[in-house]
Formats: structure tokens, sequence, C-alpha cells
């Protein structure tokens, strides 16, 4: 019941009321990354969520699209601008994703929505992990983040969606919120320091 109905009606309820708690941080932060990224606040890419079907996820754009003298986008690392810097530290370039969860691609609670391109590479108990709507946070990301290989990483989001429970999800939350305060493992899969996932057989 819990994973099938009451879930969904919690993710709503706590979406829509902390998109109307932030608005104003949320405006504040969409002109300054206008200013700074020349039109462009947000970052727009499509992921895998509930049975695979593809989405558009939602995330406040932390990097300019500077190019070198080849017209090839430059190294993560130095098309980090300050302020994405200082969001990324807080995790607050996360924040619209909540528009996501609203609309019910996403879930708070989850494993995090990850590349297209991966879904090829998952064997089958991997796959597992879309069995539910991805989250902005999830029991992998408690649980060592980007210091786990990704193998370990969908073996916690396979055991999350075997043992999903309003219990598990408040200690989901409550031990991501101290990560956030304690900044820890602040680096998302847009980092350089995050290798991509290219199969079981090379891991």
């Amino acid at each position: 019941m819990y994973g099938r109905f009451v879930k969904r009606v919690i993710d709503f309820m706590l979406s829509l009321a902390g998109l109307i708690a932030i608005s104003p941080f949320l405006f504040v932060f969409t002109v300054l990354l206008c200013i700074v990224n020349h039109g462009s606040p947000f970052y727009l890419q499509e992921r895998p969520g509930r049975n695979g079907k593809i989405f558009r996820l939602i995330k406040f754009k932390t990097m300019s699209d500077g190019r070198d003298a080849n017209g090839k986008l430059l190294p993560d690392v130095q098309r980090l601008t300050p302020i994405g810097r200082f969001m990324r530290s807080l995790s607050l370039d996360e924040f619209p994703q909540l528009i996501n969860v609203l609309k019910g691609d996403m879930s708070l609670i989850g494993p995090r929505p990850l590349l297209v391109r991966y879904l090829s590479h998952y064997n089958e108990r991997q796959l597992r992990r879309h069995e539910v709507r991805p989250g902005m946070t999830g029991w992998a990301q408690i649980n060592g983040r980007n210091a786990l290989s990704w193998p370990e990483k969908f073996e916690y989001d396979v055991w999350y969606v075997e043992h999903i429970s309003f219990r598990l999800d408040l200690k989901i939350l409550f031990m991501t919120m101290i990560k956030v305060i304690q900044r820890a493992g602040i680096n998302d899969e847009h980092n350089q320091m995050t290798k991509p996932f290219l199969g079981n057989h090379v891991e």
C-alpha cells in the first residue's frame, strides 16, 4: 500500500509545499544563473524513470558552456562557475527536481536517475532499480555515494526496492539532511571524479 499509493501522495504534498516555501530562493537563483549563464538557468537532460520511461530531469545549471579553440566543451572543473560550486556544496542545484517529483517523474526518495545510455549495461538484477520512481536522494547516497563502486551503488538501489517502507524513507531523508549539512559527498554524476558506468564486465 505504501509503495503503490501512499508514497506518491506524500511526494506530491511535500514537493508542492517545498516549492511554495522555497520559491523566493528559486527566483533569486534563477535570476543569478540567468546572468552568469547568459540566459540559461536550468540544465535539462533525459533520464530513465520508473519502468525505464524517459523523462527530462531539471536542475539548476552550475556549469558554463565554455569551449576551447576547436569548439569542444572545456573539462567540467573549468566550466564550474563560482555560484555553481556554492550551490553544489549545499545540493541547491537539485531543488528544481521538486518539479519532477510534483509531475510524478520522480520521488523524493529512490534510486538516483542515471544516464539513458546506462540502460543497456545493467544486468537483470540491476534493472530492478527501475521498478520504482527514481529519487532526489536514496539509500546509496547515504551509504557512500561516490565512494562506492557502480556495482555497490546498484546493490544498494535494489536493496531499497526490495525493502521500501515509510520508515526507511524517513531514515534516508533524515540522513540526507545531515550529509548536506556536513557537505559530505557533494560530487554528482557530472563530476569528472565519477567514472562513467561502462558495464559489469569492466568493473
